[in-house]
């Protein structure tokens, strides 16, 4: 199959359609990666992830393997907010599942506090990093930022509303059935839109035809990646998510 043929409907950027597939699972393989990191910090991990340990927790599931579920499931939340998914949006639902057990699989938990704190520092440098390169990509928010995307068009409330809402609601249901929720999951929060803020113009494939990639906003500004992520799905600048 033509490689071309996987990226139908997808924005041009001045990227070859080879270095967009290889960012956008290398992107995928290392935010899965990064999760894992900080699971096995046992400091407290992102806020989706809480959601999905705790069922992984009660169900005896692999952790990716109810990221996958869950993904699939917001996915299909997608269909009555008229959301259209992409390559990414797809992918992200499978690889980030895969990669975090396979990651998990080989990656022992420590027992100092000094390199727990240092998975912890690790996970949330290296998601910055994996959210920049998928979003720079433009093929599509993942699911989970397609819910909140689609939940501001249809209600009409501002971004940080939804989103606040989405994600204290799924760190409650989470922390609830027995996942994690520590400093790591305050630190995620407060660190990860700066830094994806610095890295995402730096990893964000031009589109074809435009300026370089803009400065995103940061957060204080009123944009965060789930913003970044919903513009690079309509094509609009650099666009994430936890998703997650």
């Amino acid at each position: 199959m033509d490689r071309r043929l996987l990226l139908a409907g997808a924005p041009a950027t001045a990227g070859g359609t080879g270095r967009r597939l290889f960012q956008l699972y290398a992107g995928l393989a290392l935010y899965g990666a990064s999760m894992a990191l900080l699971v096995r910090s046992a400091l407290g991990v992102m806020p989706w992830d809480v959601l999905h340990q705790g069922l992984a927790g009660r169900l005896g599931w692999s952790i990716g393997a109810v990221t996958i579920a869950v993904g699939v499931l917001v996915l299909l939340a997608w269909v009555p907010l008229r959301q259209r998914p992409g390559l990414g949006t797809v992918s992200n639902v499978l690889v980030i599942g895969v990669a975090v057990d396979a990651t998990l699989a080989v990656l022992p938990a420590p027992d100092a506090a000094v390199a727990r704190a240092g998975f912890l520092v690790a996970g949330v440098l290296l998601n910055a990093v994996a959210t920049a390169a998928y979003i720079g990509v433009h093929l599509g928010p993942g699911p989970r930022d397609g819910l909140m995307t689609g939940l501001v068009r249809r209600t009409g409330w501002p971004v940080r509303r939804v989103r606040t809402s989405l994600e204290v609601g799924v760190v409650a249901t989470g922390w609830l059935l027995g996942g994690t929720l520590g400093l790591g999951t305050v630190v995620y929060a407060l660190g990860i839109g700066p830094l994806v803020q610095v890295l995402l113009p730096r990893l964000s494939l031009p589109l074809a035809g435009s300026d370089p990639a803009p400065q995103p906003e940061g957060r204080d500004g009123g944009d965060d990646e789930h913003e970044q992520a919903d513009r690079a799905a309509a094509g609009d600048g650099p666009g994430r998510e936890d998703q997650q």
